[in-house]
């Protein structure tokens, strides 16, 4: 058992995201249409919208993962975005562990 969870931990390490924060995004769009528009540049893992429970909308802003930096990289060279007339902010997204946010703190 303690080598399943060792093979585990050493897997979870060894996983890198690789992220888009995408912003200004149209009330109207969806995050299956935004999974549809990135695919075009790689193949997108993620792609997490979240929702104000208060007013049922999406907060216009979301994080697109995706399989390999290059992907990321095929993102960020195409300017602008432009979904439903609305041009898209786009960051590239740098992820820290828990356990480095931990460690920056104290």
């Amino acid at each position: 058992m303690a080598a399943a969870s060792v093979v585990r931990t050493v897997g979870r390490r060894s996983r890198r995201l690789f992220d888009i924060f995408v912003a200004e995004i149209p009330w109207t769009v969806s995050s299956k249409e935004l999974k549809e528009y990135f695919s075009q540049f790689g193949s997108v893992q993620r792609c997490q919208l979240p929702f104000n429970r208060d007013t049922g909308f999406h907060r216009r802003y979301c994080w697109i993962k995706f399989s390999t930096p290059e992907e990321v990289q095929n993102v960020l060279q195409k300017d602008p975005h432009i979904l439903e007339g609305s041009k898209l902010t786009l960051k590239q997204q740098i992820r820290r562990r828990r356990s480095q946010r931990r460690s920056q703190s104290e």
